[in-house]
């Protein structure tokens, strides 16, 4: 399937952009956006071999992480042939179907992520407040049922949304103010009114990402009230130091989804260069420092990364970590 190209088709398509008005640019842009993507999939790629090989990192956390750093992986994957595509090849058109497959993919993982963020917050809460329950409730069975049920979950909401859309008709050749399909984006196209596909989108978005960043916010508050009820200060320092990661986390993921989504769909007199930058920070943000932030905050990640770097094989130190803890 020829994904993107530069003729014209008399089936429904889109024309990508990059940066508006900054065309002429476009190659020298492209050596930072394809610095982005290089670190974005080796960094992920290294986080998730490390935790294959480790047998030390065969926890609960770290099994959370991993599922972090693929969802990270195939965000990336789903974006990256469209953007160099645009930037290097001035390769601007893409057919309705391959759009709408691209759309399902971001929007998929993007909802994924933000599933795994409140998996990753539920252990940060059983880790704290509940020590004891940690492994009794982490098991590994329970854990393959928790990215079963995140995955369907994306399925069951995302997919009909994609069937709806393919029965829509679209003008074609208009020109879209990202180098990627993205919904708010394309419903602007329709023929028929696009206040419903409109109105459905958001009420999805909010359904999803909003309980996840509620239930986020509440898991917080309980273990703050655990950890202030903490005696000791460095004990209260050390729990708190657990969750820096998550945090940081959950910030470079929802603060560019949220500006992203408002700015499309509330302030429409939005400069179009300032939604192509809002994007690409929204999908590049995150899986490019997720991994940074894990490897330099978790000295069991740090640990085994320089061991493997440095080719001591199997046969070297174990890395030691305890259970529900960031080390």
């Amino acid at each position: 399937m020829v994904i993107f190209n530069n003729t014209t088709s008399s089936s429904p398509n889109f024309l990508l952009t990059a940066f508006p008005g900054l065309e002429l640019a476009h190659v020298w842009i492209s050596i930072p956006v394809c610095c982005l993507y290089i670190v974005a999939l080796l960094g992920n790629s290294m986080i998730l071999f490390v935790i294959i090989v480790e047998r030390s990192l065969h926890k609960p956390m770290y099994y959370f992480l991993s599922m972090l750093s693929t969802v990270d992986l195939c965000l990336t994957i789903s974006t990256l042939p469209t953007v160099l595509g645009v930037l290097w090849f001035h390769a601007r058109e893409i057919s309705l179907k391959a759009c709408l497959i691209q759309m399902f993919f971001v929007h998929g993982f993007s909802f994924l992520e933000s599933s795994v963020l409140v998996a990753m917050a539920f252990d940060r809460f059983m880790a704290i407040c509940n020590p004891l329950k940690y492994a009794i409730v982490f098991t590994d069975m329970i854990i393959l049922v928790i990215g079963l049920v995140i995955c369907l979950r994306q399925v069951i909401f995302i997919f009909p949304m994609v069937l709806a859309l393919k029965s829509v008709s679209f003008h074609s050749g208009k020109e879209l103010s990202h180098p990627f399909c993205y919904h708010p984006d394309m419903i602007k196209y329709t023929y028929s009114n696009p206040w419903i596909s409109n109105f459905l989108g958001m009420f999805l978005q909010l359904y999803l990402t909003g309980t996840d960043l509620l239930f986020i916010l509440f898991s917080y508050i309980l273990i703050l009230r655990t950890v202030l009820s903490i005696v000791a200060r460095k004990k209260q320092q050390k729990a708190l130091s657990t969750c820096v990661c998550h945090i940081c986390a959950v910030t470079v993921f929802y603060v560019p989804m949220i500006s992203l989504s408002f700015t499309h769909r509330l302030l429409s007199s939005t400069p179009r260069v300032v939604c192509s930058i809002l994007a690409n920070v929204y999908l590049l943000l995150p899986p490019v420092l997720n991994p940074i932030i894990y490897s330099l905050k978790t000295k069991t990640i740090r640990r085994a990364m320089l061991r493997l770097l440095q080719f001591k094989g199997s046969g070297g130190p174990t890395v030691r970590g305890r259970r529900g803890r960031w080390d």
